[in-house]
């Protein structure tokens, strides 16, 4: 009896309130198809209170992805052989058949470059021992000394010193210095910096030999030991390509930085191990030329990264010789 009354109650509040009669009723009508809305959209339920309760089974199978993109891990390394083949055949014309020129040998071949800066420093040394002892004098064993490197390298580091003066020297943005350097002629600044660092080397190992030969032959190792681990240093994660293709592309961030570090770490001890025979003197000189050597390419790695937006090809060239130099120069100090 109760529910006979009930339908003629809500009856009689439309007919006394018209205006508001016509939107109550057309109010529960999109609720209705809201129904339907619920199991086309799955994810509606995450966003309401009833839904939260189902998002603990959910989670396993979805988890929440952070808000930024972690970043991209070094690529692997390839076996120490792939390293040894890659470091030698990019950075010498030494005759060494390379198998594999993907990123995971350019990550173990940085890390062996240093020993293809060794067999480069013992190759000149040999040739500047030769010439002391059929007579010639220590300048013409250090010219001598000094031009193995560059026949060894086809003289790219010495083309890639050049043309990294021309696009620094120019002073133009970073595309049109980028430009300036993928030239195949040598401005002025290029002429004028390998001018000045020919003849520094070549003093610097006159010097050197006018003592014995077994000191001009350390710093002849040295030097070539400490430009190759500036570019291991230089090929280390967070340094960029500044171009897409090239050399410089190729090994750029290929080198995890603890292993860099070890590396570098290895060769300033190692060539104050070398000079042993000498006294502790020069062991701590020795030391302290390969870790100048080092600084002086991060100075000008820190130079180029800010200039043109990351590395090439000719500023690892750039790298090596500014390396090979700075070692050079802090050994005729003792």
């Amino acid at each position: 009896m109760d529910t006979t009354p009930e339908p003629p109650q809500p009856q009689p509040q439309p007919s006394a309130r018209p205006p508001e009669a016509g939107p109550e009723p057309e109010r529960p009508e999109p609720s209705a198809p809201s129904e339907p809305s619920e199991p086309s959209a799955p994810s509606a339920p995450s966003e309401s209170s009833e839904g939260a309760e189902q998002q603990p089974p959910d989670r396993p199978e979805h988890p929440p992805r952070p808000d930024y993109d972690p970043p991209p891990a070094h690529a692997p390394r390839a076996p120490w052989g792939d390293g040894v083949r890659f470091a030698f055949g990019t950075l010498t014309v030494l005759p060494v058949r390379g198998t594999r020129w993907d990123r995971e040998a350019a990550h173990a071949g940085m890390l062996c470059a240093p020993l293809a800066g060794l067999a480069v420093g013992l190759c000149a040394a040999a040739v500047g021992g030769v010439l002391l002892f059929l007579g010639g004098g220590p300048l013409l064993a250090a010219v001598a000394t000094a031009a193995i490197p560059a026949v060894l390298t086809r003289g790219l580091h010495l083309d890639g010193l050049a043309d990294t003066a021309d696009g620094l020297g120019s002073g133009k943005p970073a595309e049109d210095a980028l430009r300036i350097m993928k030239r195949s002629d040598i401005g002025p600044f290029g002429v004028i910096t390998l001018l000045f660092v020919l003849l520094g080397q070549v003093a610097a190992l006159a010097e050197l030999y006018g003592e014995d030969w077994a000191h001009g032959a350390v710093g002849a190792a040295v030097a070539g030991v400490a430009a190759r681990c500036a570019l291991t240093l230089a090929a280390r994660v967070g340094v960029p390509a500044a171009r897409p293709e090239g050399l410089g592309a190729a090994v750029a961030g290929a080198v995890p930085w603890r292993s860099a570090g070890v590396v570098a770490a290895v060769t300033v001890v190692g060539c104050g191990v070398v000079a042993v025979p000498f006294g502790p003197y020069a062991v701590v000189l020795n030391a302290f030329a390969a870790l100048a050597a080092l600084a002086a390419a991060e100075l000008l790695l820190h130079h180029c990264h800010r200039r043109l937006g990351g590395v090439t090809g000719d500023v690892f060239g750039a790298l090596a010789e500014a390396a090979a130099t700075t070692a050079l120069v802090v050994l005729t100090f003792g």
